[in-house]
């Protein structure tokens, strides 16, 4: 499916709700920002939004103190039950929804970053784990009208993972050692411990 065949299904199957909450889960590496920036933008205008679950990762500093830094991404790593509750409140439909976003450059999640509002039809979420059926990420299935799972052949993960380190400054070994030490073993995990989606995108 094409970029616009997704879009054009999110329509479809959400042209009668009120909210209508998309999960775009697959390993790291996979284009899951990528192609959820890209199904916002191609939603009617005004009417879609997006929340990153890696808005949600834990800082820095508070990985340095449960000694969990050079595990950054795993999925006890993140406030899984805040992105819950952010989730439940967009289901709920509340207004102005202020969320995090994470900012790759800098490595940080920034609070208080975005808002979205009632009016907004289409939330899209894109993550690593929202289809994990193992807890607590398993209480988030139940919260999503549209689930997609990213599949993306393991060697072109690792390229890709490679490629994202050696962009952040690293020499290449250590970009490898970044990938296979964590990125690697995280994605096996999704892989190996997500629920079945409605729809499965190849890239």
């Amino acid at each position: 499916m094409t970029e616009a065949d997704i879009a054009a299904e999110i329509v479809a199957r959400g042209a009668a709700a009120g909210r209508f909450i998309v999960a775009v889960a697959g390993p790291p590496g996979a284009g899951k920002s990528t192609l959820s920036a890209r199904l916002v933008e191609l939603l009617p205008a005004g009417e879609a939004a997006l929340l990153q679950a890696d808005g949600f990762h834990y800082d820095n500093g508070l990985l340095d103190r449960l000694g969990r830094r050079a595990r950054k991404g795993a999925p006890d790593t993140f406030d899984c039950r805040g992105l819950e509750v952010t989730l439940n409140r967009l289901r709920a439909r509340e207004d102005r929804v202020v969320v995090p976003i994470f900012d790759r450059q800098l490595d940080v999640a920034r609070a208080g970053a975005a808002q979205i509002d009632s009016s907004v039809r289409y939330v899209v979420v894109e993550g690593n784990y929202l289809l994990v059926d193992q807890a607590p990420w398993n209480n988030l299935a139940q919260l999503f009208d549209l689930t997609m799972m990213i599949r993306t052949p393991s060697a072109e993960l690792e390229r890709r993972l490679v490629e994202r380190w050696l962009c952040h400054g690293h020499g290449r070994e250590q970009a490898v050692a970044r990938a296979q030490s964590n990125d690697l073993p995280n994605a096996d995990y999704v892989v190996r411990h997500s629920l079945a989606a409605h729809l499965n995108i190849v890239q």
